[in-house]
């Protein structure tokens, strides 16, 4: 599985993300250890104010794990990647919060430690903590048998097209997928040859190029957002104007801006409108099915749980019933039948706690299944009005390159008409030419 991690701050902020329900279909806390408080909240507080003892700034250390998109992964190989983590990196014993999203039929996990050793009152040292991280995740891939990513085997052949959460935020503002964002402009950046032809690419993608105040060439979308190109391209500042040129001679983001709404908006806009009118008309009854699917396998979760509860407690009184007290106890004690019966009580108990852990995993895998299937529903959906709203940021652009291309021709002959029919004409009839607002 795929490990990210990074130290931070801010612990009530990260609570917040970690229980956000808007993101997330389902949130569940799976553990909270070593801290006096059951919460995530009031754990990171009380992290918070440990750190308030040192001169720690960054008290938290947060991983994400992320198993292959088809695979259900088990409770159980979650932990085993958590207890590895802490093994590799020196935190066994301090607290942690492990809480699970499931979203798009997916589940994956999020491990959070606190770095503060309460003894020495230091924070743990994580130095090359994404070296250590990227070298388990690879064993973790080999050990499961999953498929592994290209980037894993050969960082060369990494993945350009990942994003930072600012990224994906900024593209969310935009309508856009982020994921989605950088493959189209990676995509024009690998078929051009100049700037000009990488230019009309992106704008037949409803992307223009510009000139950024302070971070050379940027791209700035239809609704006005702008990106770093250096960013996109996961190129270096030298590698894009080495390619493309000084940005000088390039509109500035404001005078790009313009330029959209007064020479591409006008047209574009009703007809984006009515595109994303129609998408969401579409996507209406999918998201519909999502929301009903969601509470419905909450309220599976929920029966199943209460179920469980009812069936331990009765299973857990029947056990201690057999168990004698008073002086057949001791009797039981003497002749070593207490022993076998504990012992039988025992196995039972944990026979029943791994009958319990099949069941919710058969419930969670046959859910993440249906899940899936709409989701798959869902994406060739997306995929199908985004192209449509693609074509016509293509269709937009064409028009004006053939419109700017023929526009001396254009003047030439409206000149020529226009003087041969002046000459022609009698001289109280006005002279046309042709008609160019058609």
């Amino acid at each position: 599985m795929i490990l990210k991690a990074s130290q931070r701050g801010g612990g009530k902020q990260l609570a917040l993300h970690l229980l956000k329900m808007e993101e997330n279909e389902h949130v569940e806390i799976h553990e909270v250890r070593g801290f006096m408080a059951e919460s995530v909240t009031g754990a990171f507080k009380e992290a918070q104010a440990l750190a308030s003892g040192t001169r720690c700034k960054q008290y938290l250390f947060s991983v994400s794990l992320n198993p292959p998109e088809t695979e259900n992964v088990r409770p159980e190989v979650f932990e085993g990647a958590i207890a590895a983590i802490e093994e590799k990196l020196g935190l066994q014993g301090q607290p942690r919060v492990v809480v699970f999203h499931e979203k798009e039929g997916r589940r994956h996990a999020h491990a959070v430690w606190s770095r503060i050793d309460a003894e020495t009152m230091t924070a743990k040292q994580l130095s090359f903590f994404k070296g250590k991280l990227r070298d388990l995740s690879k064993q973790l891939y080999l050990d499961h048998g999953w498929k592994m990513p290209q980037g894993l085997m050969d960082s060369k052949a990494r993945d350009p097209r990942n994003f930072t959460l600012d990224e994906w935020q900024q593209a969310k503002r935009a309508g856009l997928n982020a994921g989605d964002l950088l493959g189209m402009v990676q995509d024009c950046w690998a078929v051009s040859d100049s700037r000009s032809s990488f230019a009309k690419a992106l704008e037949e993608r409803g992307l223009y190029l510009a000139k950024g105040d302070r971070r050379g060439h940027v791209v700035v979308t239809y609704e006005g957002e702008v990106y770093a190109l250096s960013r996109l391209t996961d190129r270096k500042a030298k590698e894009v104007t080495a390619k493309l040129g000084k940005p000088d001679d390039l509109r500035s983001v404001d005078e790009t801006k313009a330029h959209i709404g007064s020479a591409i908006a006008p047209r574009l806009g009703a007809y984006i409108t009515e595109a994303r009118r129609i998408a969401r008309n579409a996507m209406q009854p999918l998201l519909d099915q999502r929301q009903a699917m969601k509470e419905r396998h909450a309220d599976e979760r929920k029966r199943l749980d209460e179920g469980q509860k009812q069936r331990w407690n009765a299973e857990t009184k029947e056990r201690a019933s057999r168990l004698r007290g008073g002086f057949m106890g001791l009797w039981d004690r003497l002749t070593g039948d207490h022993a076998k019966t504990q012992k039988r009580n025992e196995m039972e108990a944990f026979w029943g706690l791994q009958r319990d852990r099949e069941q919710r995993q058969s419930l969670l895998a046959s859910q993440h299944a249906d899940r899936r299937g709409l989701q798959d529903r869902i994406r060739q959906t997306r995929t199908r009005h985004a192209e449509q709203v693609l074509a016509l940021h293509k269709q937009a652009a064409n028009y004006r390159l053939m419109r700017d291309a023929r526009a001396p021709e254009a003047r030439q002959e409206f000149n020529r008409q226009s003087g041969a029919e002046a000459a022609a004409a009698p001289r109280h009839q006005s002279s046309r030419g042709l008609d160019l607002s058609r």
